[in-house]
């Protein structure tokens, strides 16, 4: 591909991304992803970044994503010559909220918006009679006696919007 290890990282930013996620669960009637149901998700183009989208979303990315020593060459691809970085599900779920909440950005969503996809809800009252993500809303409410992921995530919105998350 034509296509640096950098935009690659991007690419696996957006895929995993709760709002991309979102529009697949809306998308898609049943568990069959087919390559056509991909081609028409909204995945952003490689030339839709910024040198500064790049240095906050990389990052996070390799961070993530290099966790043993077998993915040494993509770390050293992104320009990373260091060890593997520790597993820790704390860290990594503040780095997956940051990336959400940039993504959520990216795609022009308001606050509320973001708000409805965490938790319909939230936003609409308890009544609501759809949920988008009701099993990892149950497991951390289970783990953690909370909503974790919408917690962390609609902090870091709170941040980037600030401008104090860079």
């Amino acid at each position: 591909s034509d296509q640096s290890p950098q935009h690659f990282a991007t690419l696996m930013g957006c895929l995993s991304s709760l709002v991309l996620d979102y529009v697949a669960r809306v998308k898609v009637g049943g568990t069959h992803l087919t390559y056509g149901y991909l081609k028409q998700f909204p995945v952003l183009p490689p030339n839709a970044y910024t040198d500064a989208d790049l240095a906050f979303i990389v990052p996070r990315v390799l961070e993530l994503t290099y966790t043993a020593w077998d993915l040494q060459p993509w770390a050293r691809d992104l320009g990373f010559d260091g060890p593997p970085y520790r597993f820790d599900p704390d860290r990594r779920a503040l780095l997956r909220a940051e990336l959400d909440a940039w993504y959520a950005r990216a795609y022009g969503l308001t606050r509320d918006e973001l708000r409805f996809i965490l938790d319909p809800a939230d936003v609409e009252g308890p009544d609501y009679p759809s949920e988008t993500f009701r099993v990892l809303q149950k497991n951390e409410l289970k783990d953690h006696g909370k909503y974790r992921t919408q917690r962390l995530v609609l902090e870091a919105w709170d941040r980037l919007h600030a401008g104090v998350l860079h």
